[in-house]
């Protein structure tokens, strides 16, 4: 019998206890079945963006990334692989995860916040159709950072959905980087700053609502709701 691919990719597993974990997930396309390659630029795109998040967390956090079936979003295939690798991420270590997820992988991190073991999800240029719901989020804080030159996602859908996550009862908030691009390549630096910046206060025991997208970002040009 072939052993099912495993869905979680781990970076880094601390010797001492795993107090939380950091879990990436990178974009991808709309439709598509083919099979998803390490070099692929939306998967080296999340490199960087998993150094920048890990310098600003504990010697004893988890680095992981979800690994994909496929390349697509078909039915929701990402969301379902972040979740199995959550779940193979509690078989080695019960810890608070953050997700951070960029353009298709910021709509499975967002779908994925249900489970139990999110902590908070920081979504990077995301793709948020009006369709999808926000009822699942909680009290799970999300963070939005979208550049207002983005040509592939809308930032207007992401206005609308951390307004009705927020209608709903979730701490959520939204960060616009004036001049970001949906690459994250134009002002690349404000986009890990930010990261790191984010995933230290969602780490962090102060995880509450007020402000959470201001003390977030200290980027210049940096717009909050």
């Amino acid at each position: 019998m072939q052993r099912k691919e495993s869905a979680l990719i781990v970076r880094h597993a601390p010797e001492q206890p795993v107090s939380a974990a950091i879990v990436t997930l990178h974009g991808g396309q709309e439709v598509s079945r083919r099979s998803v390659r390490p070099w692929q630029p939306a998967a080296l795109r999340m490199h960087p963006v998993l150094r920048a998040a890990a310098a600003a967390a504990p010697a004893d956090v988890l680095l992981g990334q979800v690994h994909y079936r496929y390349r697509g979003w078909n039915t929701g295939d990402p969301a379902d692989d972040a979740l199995r690798a959550l779940d193979e991420l509690a078989e080695l270590a019960e810890a608070p995860v953050v997700l951070v997820g960029h353009s298709m992988g910021a709509r499975a991190a967002l779908r994925a916040a249900s489970h139990p073991m999110v902590r908070g999800v920081l979504a990077l240029a995301p793709w948020c159709p009006p369709e999808d719901s926000v009822a699942h989020l909680g009290e799970v804080p999300v963070v939005l950072l979208h550049g207002d030159r983005d040509r592939v996602t809308a930032p207007a859908e992401s206005v609308d959905y951390v307004r009705r996550a927020r209608a709903a009862g979730t701490p959520a908030g939204l960060v616009m980087l004036r001049g970001g691009d949906h690459a994250m390549l134009r002002r690349s630096g404000d986009w890990h700053r930010a990261t790191a910046e984010v995933v230290a206060q969602l780490l962090g025991p102060d995880r509450g609502p007020e402000g959470l997208a201001t003390r977030a970002c200290s980027a210049d040009g940096a717009i909050q709701l």
